[in-house]
């Protein structure tokens, strides 16, 4: 803080960012084989003083003691591997010098290509300490946000309206709880292309902290998700999501419909929900055209529920349905299934029954009313046939494949809730049958994946996706400095041959 502190006085005085620079040693790692930066690189020296590249791949070194001689960096980072010495260490002894500048390459092991991180402190940094270019308006504080919990993004107005959950600020522990949101210019309409970064215009407060948008009446935070844009028999444009109000760590206790109200960037209460209903808004909606009628879809792991485009009845949860073999009006956890005549599980959309889980499945198999090869979950691992199991999922069209496809979070990967996989089915009802491993965290989450369909390049052979990067629930207590509890934006290349289409037709 103290350097960025001095930096601010001395560009106050004139000085040029090119002198500043000259005391910084620029240490950059790029991906083997696009030769991007790669953002999420942990370089730590012998003595155990951490650097973490911001998102051009960069790390500014400036410790006193270790300038102008060899210094060994361990480098490290998820989803990339950087060659071992003959002793089996993973690092490099580089000439550390004021002013110089070293590129190291990496090996990319994910599928999908990390690209920046979006939100938070000091994005980039240590391109601005060392004179680099920097893509974005604010490169290292953004309305005074330094770290925010699921992002939900729709077109809205033609422009990209962004909302998250919780929100950390540098003035106390305690933040916003309650829904900070921003906007965007679409690329090519005014933004950056989405390979660059995303120029976030977030609403602030008297403070010029991100003010909250969705700030409903009792304790705890508000969250939202099924953030959907619907126009009216007007033809107005208007924006919805579900609210739901928490206690606890994790405990719902009241949901119902918030409405934008876009002059005043807040959300208004239009419904509350009845509790105990079985099928309400959640996850990332998906809009879907059936039997002459349009309908959003809702879901976690798969979107299974939906509802006929129109304000009405997105307020009336006795219009909701899903797509299930449970039978209508049974007994709450005592579901009966039904069947046709040859014994075939009956698909249809159905009223006042769950939708179906991996969990309600599971009971199913254990009560003996469905087989484990009758489930509606069985994504599998190309490689490995292993059966994966999905905690939620971003699905959207894609025009360069013909089909829908699926970035799904694994529940119970080799990191608890940070393994993410692609997957691809001619319905978004799926079946979703084959998936393949697309990012991998070494005990660390990035969960809540939202697929960015309005970003996708050459016709989708280019597709985009962020998560929330985090220690929550990893069980490693080392939090990454100002990555931590942040957004991610990751880029997929569907003409990669491990994704080949034949391979997710079997």
């Amino acid at each position: 803080m103290k350097a960025y502190q001095s930096l601010l006085f001395l560009l106050l005085l004139g000085v040029p960012r090119l002198l500043l620079a000259a005391e910084y040693f620029q240490l950059q790692v790029i991906d083997s084989e696009s030769k991007r930066g790669i953002s999420l690189v942990e370089l730590k020296t012998v003595n155990q003083i951490l650097y973490v590249t911001d998102s051009n791949g960069i790390a500014a070194i400036d410790e006193p003691g270790l300038m102008n001689q060899d210094v060994f960096f361990y480098v490290r980072s998820h989803g990339y591997e950087f060659p071992t010495d003959g002793f089996g260490y993973q690092g490099k002894k580089i000439k550390v010098i004021p002013g110089g500048k070293t590129v190291l390459e990496l090996k990319r092991i994910n599928l999908a290509e990390r690209l920046y991180r979006i939100t938070g402190e000091g994005i980039y940094r240590d391109s601005l300490l060392t004179d680099a270019e920097i893509p974005i308006a604010q490169p290292v504080l953004n309305g005074k946000v330094l770290g925010s919990d699921s992002v939900v993004n729709v077109k809205f107005k033609d422009r990209v309206y962004w909302f998250w959950g919780d929100t950390n600020q540098p003035g106390y522990p305690l933040g916003n709880f309650s829904v900070p949101g921003a906007v965007s210019d679409l690329p090519d309409e005014g933004g950056l292309p989405v390979q660059q970064g995303i120029n976030l215009n977030y609403f602030l407060d008297q403070k010029g902290f991100a003010k909250k948008t969705c700030d409903m009446p009792g304790p705890g935070p508000t969250w939202i998700d099924g953030l959907v844009a619907l126009r009216d028999e007007l033809g107005n444009e208007r924006l919805f999501a579900k609210y739901v109000k928490i206690k606890g760590l994790l405990t719902v206790y009241e949901r119902g419909l918030v409405e934008f109200n876009d002059e005043l960037k807040k959300f208004e209460k239009r419904q509350v929900f009845d509790f105990n209903a079985p099928l309400y808004p959640v996850g990332h909606p998906v809009k879907y055209e059936m039997d002459g009628h349009d309908y959003i879809l809702f879901g976690l792991a798969a979107p299974l529920i939906r509802v006929q485009a129109n304000h009405d009845d997105l307020a009336d949860l006795k219009q909701y349905e899903t797509y299930s073999y449970l039978k209508s009006g049974t007994e709450t956890e005592n579901w009966k299934v039904d069947r046709d005549d040859a014994g075939k599980l009956r698909y249809q959309w159905r009223k006042n029954v769950p939708p179906l889980t991996s969990d309600l499945e599971k009971k199913l198999i254990k009560q003996g009313q469905i087989k484990q090869q009758e489930q509606y979950f069985q994504l599998r691992d190309l490689e490995t046939k292993e059966r994966i199991e999905i905690q939620n999922s971003s699905v959207a069209w894609n025009e360069y494949r013909g089909k829908w496809t699926m970035i799904g979070l694994q529940k119970f990967g080799t990191s608890v809730l940070g393994e993410i996989w692609y997957s691809e089915a001619a319905s978004p009802l799926g079946p979703w049958k084959w998936g393949r491993k697309i990012v991998t965290h070494d005990k660390y989450s990035f969960y809540n994946p939202k697929q960015h369909p309005l970003f996708a390049r050459e016709k989708g052979r280019l597709i985009y996706f962020e998560g929330t990067y985090t220690a929550l629930f990893s069980g490693n207590e080392v939090k990454t400095p100002r990555y931590d509890y942040n957004q991610i934006m990751y880029q997929l290349d569907l003409s990669d041959p491990r994704l080949a289409a034949e391979l997710f037709e079997k």
